[in-house]
This record gives C-alpha cells, structure tokens and sequence, in this order.
C-alpha cells in the first residue's frame, strides 16, 4: 500500500508518500480500506518533532502519522464477526496510529458503522472534532438566552461550536481571521461576526450587541485574541479554553478573575472524558447529529499524497473546518 511516512522531523517535505507492507489485522481486529483520513494540529507539531507541544513523548522513527480514518471494511482478524465485512465505518485510532495510508487496522469495538447519507469526510470531522466540539459545549453548558462568543470560528471545532450554540438558542458572536472566514461565520448562523485580525474587534462586538454583553467565550487561540475575548465577559461571565493555536495561553490573573466574578473552565483531557458515557458516548451523538444534519462540518480536502500541502495549509490558517486527506486511487 501507498502511506505517508516521516522518517526525519523538520518541515512538511518530511512528509513522503511512498510504499510500505499492507498492515495485517490481529485478533480482534479489521483492516479498512481507508477512503479519508483526518489531519491534526498534533499531526503538524509531530512532524516539526515539536516534543513540548505534544502531550506524549516523541516516538522512533520512521512512522506514519494519522489520528481518525473512514472507509470500508475489507479484512477481519480472527474472533471478528463477519457482519462487519464490507461496510462503512469510521474510528479515531489514537494519537498516533498511521492514518495517513490507504489501509488501517482498528479493534473491531472500536468502530462506528456509517449510515449512507454520512461522507467520509463528514465522519472523520465528526469522530474526533465532533466530540470534542460536544464536549466542550457539555462542559460549559451555555444557556438559551446566553451571548456566546467563539474564537476561530472558522475552525473545525469552531464552525461546530457555532451551530450547536444557534441551535440551543443563543446569540452567537463568530470571531475569525480573514474577511472569508468571517463571511463563512456568518453563513453558519452566527448573529454577530467580526476578523480578529482587525485591531479594534473586541470595539465592533461591543457596538453590534448595543448594550448586551457576552457571557460565554469560547477560545482555542489565546494570546492577544484570547485576552480581548476575556475582557468581553460580563460579570458573573465564564472564560471556557480548549487550546491556543497562536501558540501562547491566554494571559490572566486571579484578579481578573475576581473583579469582574469570572470562572475560567479548562474543557480539556480529564473534563471532557469523565462526561457521562466518556468519549465513546460523545463520538455517538457527534455521528448522529451530523447524519441528521444538525450539525454540518466543514471540511478543507486534500489527496493523501499531497499531505505536506495540507500541513503547511493547516499551520498557516489556510483552511476552513477539519483538514481531510483523500485516497482519490480507491473508488469511493
């Protein structure tokens, strides 16, 4: 099978798409024939072999990067019921487990059986991104009459964290990078929508909403936008973090915390696993609420040996939504 291996960190070049010996499955297991695989900020800092931006130790190499994958089930291993030969599936694989290939191999307890209206693409956004998207918005559980703003709205958890708060009944404030991704905002639903790479945003919030303030921020980019973000709260307002892809936390003292009665929840790792039903549960509802259309992700795709364009695309916020490679050599 073809795959995408690195076998040296450094730049996306590093990512080589070249033979490799088809993987076999073992007991318990399936081997799917892989029709989209999805790409990871953690994916990029695993390439750059960026060891602090990874919550686990770098590994030897070569190896083949890849977090979630979708496709058709076209292998069993022993122990493995036959009603899962031939049909669509989707599963997260772990944090690094070869998804960037054009087969994978997944515990069979593991996967998610695809109904037909579901793409691939769509599935691989909602398995990982999905839940996490879900989970965040358990942890905080914004109110119907609350204001919500979401940082990297255009994102693939933001765009999901957009429609889920529309759908609850808030009002939603989209703050993205680019008048694009700004316009993209506001197509979802988002009632207020403003570039944060404008220098006076947080100032053009404040004039949409005429005197309301907001009383949830989502934010995953910290920094400067994470801070004025903060400093939109209303009192009694909560701060909900989940990441910071400008590559600095938020900034805040207890005294921010104090002044303005502010909580700040950390909608990561532990918070979000012990939610009732744990991750399995989340991935679930994400699935579901997509194939409902509920929920639509957004999608930037790429072919799986164009996965260094991906990266690169990926880092320099090139993208819109989850960032999807596809096997366009396997008929869909």
């Amino acid at each position: 099978m073809r795959a995408i291996r690195i076998h040296a960190f450094g730049g996306p070049e590093q990512l080589r798409y070249e033979e490799v010996p088809d993987p076999e499955p073992g007991p318990g297991q399936v081997r799917i024939a892989v029709r989209a695989a999805g790409v990871h900020l953690l994916d990029t800092a695993l390439q750059r072999g960026a060891a602090d931006e990874l919550p686990f130790a770098l590994p030897d190499l070569p190896l083949t990067p890849g977090r979630e994958v979708a496709g058709v089930v076209e292998r069993l291993g022993p122990g493995v019921d036959d009603e899962w030969l031939g049909r669509r599936v989707v599963a997260h694989l772990g944090l690094i487990n070869a998804g960037y290939a054009e087969l994978a191999v997944r515990e069979a307890e593991a996967l998610f059986a695809l109904p037909d209206s579901l793409s691939y693409e769509a599935a691989i956004a909602m398995v990982g991104t999905g839940r996490m998207a879900l989970g965040v918005l358990d942890v905080a559980a914004p109110a119907p009459d609350d204001v919500v703003l979401v940082t990297a709205a255009a994102g693939g958890i933001g765009t999901l964290l957009v429609q889920a708060a529309k759908n609850l009944g808030a009002t939603v404030v989209a703050a993205a990078g680019g008048p694009d991704k700004v316009e993209r905002s506001r197509a979802l639903g988002a009632d207020v929508a403003v570039d944060y790479d404008r220098p006076h945003w947080a100032d053009e919030v404040r004039a949409a909403l005429d005197g309301r303030e907001v009383n949830v921020a989502f934010d995953s980019v910290g920094g400067t936008a994470g801070r004025a973000a903060l400093e939109l709260l209303s009192h009694g307002g909560q701060f909900v973090v989940y990441g910071w892809s400008s590559g600095t936390p938020t900034e805040f003292t207890s005294k921010d915390l104090h002044e303005k009665v502010l909580s700040l929840t950390h909608a990561l790792g532990p918070r979000i696993v012990r939610l009732p039903g744990g991750l399995r549960a989340l991935q679930e509802r994400a699935l579901a609420e997509a194939a409902s259309g509920t929920l639509v992700p957004a999608v930037t795709a790429f072919p799986l040996r164009d996965a260094a364009a991906a990266h690169e695309a990926l880092v320099t916020r090139g993208t819109v939504g989850k960032v999807v490679l596809i096997n366009a050599e396997v008929a869909s």
